[in-house]
C-alpha cells in the first residue's frame, strides 16, 4: 500500500471535490478501491499503488474542473473517470475557456466533454453543421445556445426553430387549435432551450417582432433564410427529399444546424432517413462540420449512459447471431 498527495490551492475546491456527505469521493474510492482523506488543502490517497495513481489523476482531473467554475456532478465525475480510462484527462484543460452563453438564469453555459466541445468548435467555423449522437448529448440545447450567442452579437437577427412533426409524417390535422398549438408538442424541447437562454419575457417579445420562428418542417418550403441561424432538431425523422429541401433554403449570412439520433428512426416502411443519407452524401463537403457523439457526452442521469450501452449491447449481439 502506498500513499499519495494532492495539494489544493484553494480551500473551497477541496470541499466542493469532497462533495456533500463526500458523495463525490465515494464514486472515486468504490471505482478505485482507495481510500481517499482531506486534510486541510491536502487530499491523501491510499491503496494498490495503480490504482492510486489512476484516482490521483481523477482528483487532479476534477480540480481541473472546478477552477473552470463547474459545480461537480454525478455525471461530471464519471466522465473524468472515463477520461482516466483512456489516459486523456489532460485534454480536460481544453474544455476551459469562455463560456458559450449565459443563461436567463445568470448561470454560464459551457460544454461539459470533449464530444460537446468539438460540437460548439464545428458550429464556430462552419455554416452547416450535423450533429449526430444518442439522446442527452446536449445537441440541441447547445445548438439553441450557439443561436442565442450568435443574435446577442449581432451576427444574424433571427433565429428558426423546426423539426418534423408526428414521425416525419407532419399529419397535424388531427389535433385541436390552431398551427401553434398543433406543433407546440413537437417543438417542446426547443421552446424549453430557449426560455432557458432568453427567458419566457424576452422570448415572448422577440417573437412576436418576428426575430424567433417555431415551425414545422413542411412550412420551410419555398422559402430563402436569409440573416439567420436555423436548427433542426430530430433530423433523423426527416426522409432525403424532407433533408434536401431543408439544405437548399439557406441563404447569406446564415448557419444551419442539424441534430438527430439516427438509432431513434420512426420513419414509416422502412423510408431512408435524410440525416443518414446527408451525413454520407455531405461528408466532403467544405464549410460542413459533421461531429459524432457517444454515450460518453451524455449528460444525463448515469442511467441514460448504461441504456445506451446496453441497447448497442444488444443490437450488436443480434448482428453476429444472424
Amino acid at each position: 500500500m502506498i500513499e499519495r498527495i494532492v495539494d489544493v490551492e484553494r480551500m473551497e475546491h477541496a470541499v466542493a471535490l469532497f462533495g456533500n456527505f463526500d458523495e463525490n469521493i465515494k464514486i472515486l474510492e468504490k471505482e478505485y478501491g482507495v481510500t481517499i482523506l482531506c486534510r486541510g488543502t491536502e487530499v491523501k490517497i491510499s491503496g494498490d499503488e495503480e490504482q492510486v495513481d489512476k484516482a490521483r489523476r481523477a482528483v487532479e482531473g476534477l480540480l481541473s474542473v472546478l477552477e473552470k467554475g463547474e459545480v461537480l456532478t454525478d455525471q461530471n465525475v464519471r466522465y473524468v473517470i472515463t477520461m482516466v480510462a483512456e489516459g486523456t484527462e489532460e485534454k480536460l484543460a481544453s474544455l476551459a475557456g469562455d463560456c458559450i452563453c449565459i443563461t436567463a438564469k445568470g448561470k454560464p453555459l459551457r460544454p461539459k466533454t470533449l464530444g460537446q466541445k468539438r460540437y460548439v468548435d464545428a458550429i464556430q467555423n462552419n455554416t452547416i453543421v450535423l450533429g449526430i449522437g444518442p439522446a442527452g448529448t446536449g445537441k440541441t440545447y447547445l445548438a439553441v445556445a450557439m443561436a442565442v450567442r450568435a443574435f446577442r452579437k449581432g451576427d444574424i437577427n433571427r433565429i428558426i426553430l423546426t423539426r418534423p412533426a408526428v414521425e416525419a409524417g407532419e399529419k397535424l390535422g388531427f389535433l385541436p387549435g390552431d398551427l401553434q398549438n398543433k406543433v407546440d408538442p413537437y417543438l417542446r424541447p426547443l421552446y424549453d432551450a430557449l426560455f432557458d437562454m432568453l427567458g419566457p419575457d424576452n422570448y415572448q417579445k422577440y417573437l412576436e417582432r418576428g426575430n424567433i420562428e417555431v415551425a414545422p418542417l413542411a412550412y420551410m418550403r419555398g422559402r430563402t433564410l436569409d440573416d439567420s441561424f436555423i436548427i433542426l432538431d430530430e433530423a433523423q425523422n426527416t426522409t432525403p427529399e424532407q433533408m434536401k429541401m431543408f439544405l437548399t433554403r439557406l441563404g447569406f449570412n446564415s448557419k444551419a444546424v442539424i441534430t438527430g439520433d439516427i438509432t431513434q428512426i420512426d420513419l414509416p416502411d422502412e423510408r431512408k432517413s435524410g440525416l443518414v443519407e446527408a451525413s454520407r452524401v455531405l461528408k466532403r463537403v467544405e464549410d460542413i462540420g459533421i461531429v459524432y457523439f457517444s454515450e460518453k457526452d451524455v449528460v444525463r442521469h448515469r442511467l441514460v449512459q448504461e441504456i445506451i450501452k446496453a441497447y448497442e449491447k444488444y443490437y450488436e449481439d443480434g448482428k453476429r447471431r444472424k
